[in-house]
């Protein structure tokens, strides 16, 4: 109590200054930094020295890799609703704990069996169940500039791209893969585990204050602010809206990872050498940072629908420009939509769950949107191999699955938002 009692000071203290909202937004960037041992990202630096110390195939990582990946997400309903149960602070906290023994223990696998429950806890710890709290503590806290402070937060994972691949590749060289990751979990530790014991405070509501600072009843929107007002998972699941928004933005994350996996064998195929698939990645990582701000203040403007819908024909734009690369030019061309439309629609994933189905039951919405979404990701690179197997090129694959995300625009334009303010 006497160190709950002093949290809640400091946090007082501060909001004299400014509103304590934006501190939260900062460890929820942060927490999205520290999810770097549990991404994608930082495994592409770790699956050669893993693959010849084990001694097993490159398809045998990355088949362990998927696997996991796809049942770690079935536990992000579970950690949904102990977040709508306990709060975000417990949660996250004890995520941050574990996601550091995790990356500990993973430089000790011994096998595929080890090795396959590493990748899971730590896909299931970091790219799960951190960004989840941290997307979570930033709807809680903000309504009317929820769009910005999201699109601010979402930096947090633009600089994880940047920085955890070369950090990782820097400890393998100087100390081998496996007291890298040592390291690793010594980092995620100083870096998360004081930030949030000090700092982090669910909801504003705990200190008597409102989500964007707001006086008590204030603002825009006031009754879609209250921590109160939502609807229940199973009320969420019933709803056209849920599906529509759940398949969305399943389909994103089956596409866009699909482009990832075989982007450097589309540009070989285009006649591009795979030097200009490499830097074709952070052309697009520099148009995601600065366009996320643009679309995160757009959402505060603008009805939600159309800009949803807008974000989602993105998608369509990205893979069209990618069927038109042929050259030096077309390829940064696609690189720069491509990062646009990133930056499109990650604003949306966070922001459209709390939008349209309110704050009291959010992670547990969350976390079972979460899991359709990685669904949708593992599926990702199977139409375009299977396409390049049968016809030995993608373009004709990309033109139809670039249909998607239309279809998915036409339904979220047509969708009726659920009715949130008849929920007690």
């Amino acid at each position: 109590m006497l160190r709950s009692h002093l949290r809640a000071s400091l946090a007082l203290r501060i909001n004299q200054r400014f509103f304590y909202g934006w501190a939260m937004l900062g460890v929820a960037a942060l927490g999205m930094f520290a999810s770097g041992p549990g991404q994608s990202h930082m495994f592409s630096v770790f699956i050669l020295p893993i693959g010849e110390d084990l001694r097993i195939s490159h398809t045998s990582v990355s088949s362990a890799y998927a696997l996991a990946t796809l049942v770690a997400a079935f536990g992000l309903p579970w950690v949904g609703r102990l977040v709508d149960r306990y709060g975000v602070r417990p949660i996250m906290l004890s995520v941050a704990v574990l996601l550091g023994f995790a990356a500990m223990a993973f430089g000790a696998v011994a096998g595929m069996v080890t090795l396959a429950l590493g990748f899971a806890a730590l896909r299931f710890l970091g790219q799960g169940s951190l960004m989840l709290c941290s997307a979570n503590l930033v709807a809680q806290w903000f309504n009317r500039k929820r769009g910005f402070a999201l699109s601010l937060m979402g930096l947090g994972f633009s600089l994880t791209m940047a920085a955890h691949p070369p950090l990782g590749q820097w400890l393998i060289d100087q100390l081998g893969w496996r007291a890298a990751w040592f390291w690793l979990g010594i980092l995620t530790w100083l870096l998360l585990v004081p930030v949030l014991a000090l700092l982090l405070e669910s909801k504003p509501e705990n200190l008597g204050l409102q989500p964007d600072g707001d006086v008590e009843g204030g603002g825009s929107q006031a009754t879609r602010g209250q921590a109160d007002v939502g609807l229940t998972i199973g009320q969420a699941v019933r709803t056209p809206a849920f599906w529509i928004i759940a398949l969305s933005l399943a389909t994103f994350s089956m596409l866009v990872t699909g482009l990832f996996f075989h982007q450097v064998s589309i540009f070989q195929s285009a006649g591009l050498g795979p030097q200009i698939a490499a830097w074709v990645f952070p052309i697009s990582a520099v148009s995601m940072v600065l366009a996320m701000p643009v679309f995160g203040r757009l959402l505060d403007l603008l009805p939600t629908k159309p800009m949803f819908a807008c974000a989602m024909l993105t998608m369509t734009a990205a893979m069209l420009a990618l069927v038109l690369v042929h050259d030096a030019a077309t390829a940064a061309l696609y690189g720069i939509v491509f990062g646009i439309n990133n930056a499109a629609v990650h604003t949306h994933i966070a922001y459209v769950w709390p939008r349209f189905f309110g704050r009291r039951y959010l992670g547990g919405i969350q976390g079972t949107a979460q899991t359709i979404a990685v669904v949708g990701a593992s599926i990702g690179p199977l139409p375009l191999g299977i396409a390049f197997d049968a016809y030995g090129a993608y373009n004709v694959a990309l033109v139809m699955l670039a249909g998607l995300p239309v279809l998915c625009s036409v339904a979220i334009l047509l969708m009726r938002e659920p009715e949130l303010e008849s929920v007690a």
